[in-house]
C-alpha cells in the first residue's frame, strides 16, 4: 500500500477528476490514514493540504483526536485543527 505522502504526491500533475479520486481513495482507507494525513497537512501546501483537509473532514470524528494531539504540539497549526474539529462537528469555529 503506498503511503499518505506518495499518494499527495500524485496532485502535482492532477486535473479536477484525478484530484476526486485520490480523495475518495484516501477517504475510503478510513482511520488507518489519520495519523499521517494530520502528520502531512502541517507541512504540504496548496491542493495537497486541501486534499488533506477535506479527507479528514469527510473521515469525520476519527480525525479529532489527532487534530488536537498536533494542535498541542504544534501551536501554529491550532488554529487549523481548530477549523478542521468545527466542521467536523458541524459546529461554528
Amino acid at each position: 500500500m503506498q503511503s499518505v505522502k506518495e499518494i499527495l504526491g500524485k496532485l502535482d500533475s492532477a486535473d479536477n477528476v484525478t484530484k476526486n479520486k485520490i480523495e475518495n481513495i484516501l477517504v475510503e482507507q478510513g482511520s488507518a490514514v489519520v495519523p499521517e494525513l494530520v502528520d502531512q497537512i502541517q507541512t504540504v501546501k496548496g491542493v495537497k493540504r486541501g486534499v488533506a483537509a477535506m479527507t479528514l473532514i469527510r473521515i469525520g470524528e476519527a480525525s479529532v483526536e489527532y487534530l488536537k494531539k498536533a494542535a498541542d504540539a504544534n501551536k501554529d497549526f491550532a488554529w487549523v485543527a481548530k477549523y478542521l474539529i468545527s466542521e467536523i462537528k458541524g459546529v461554528a469555529a
